[in-house]
């Protein structure tokens, strides 16, 4: 079955950001998230629906937030842990 992938304008913007390395990290990061969506960590309340899957990059944490069904993976953001719930309820 073939898995369609959405970017959020904010998404967009936040990816293109990134340095070279990060981005391949990311991509990887992606791929298990087409693969096993559910391994992420599901939100409640305001962000309820929205997985984060939190992944290291050297000594940075980062947190890429999305949304999943049978057949769409869509993109939210990703950043690092400062002002990142805070910016995805926006």
């Amino acid at each position: 079955m073939e898995v369609k992938i959405l970017q959020t304008p904010t998404f967009k913007k936040q990816y293109k950001k990134l340095d070279q390395p990060i981005r391949k990290k990311t991509d990887d990061v992606i791929k298990s998230i087409i693969d096993s969506p559910e391994e992420g960590q599901q939100k409640k309340g305001d962000l309820s629906g929205v997985y984060v899957w939190k992944f290291k990059f050297k000594t940075q944490l980062f947190l890429l937030a999305y949304t999943f069904d049978a057949k769409t993976r869509e993109l939210r953001a990703i950043g690092v842990h400062q002002n990142f719930y805070q910016n995805l309820k926006r």
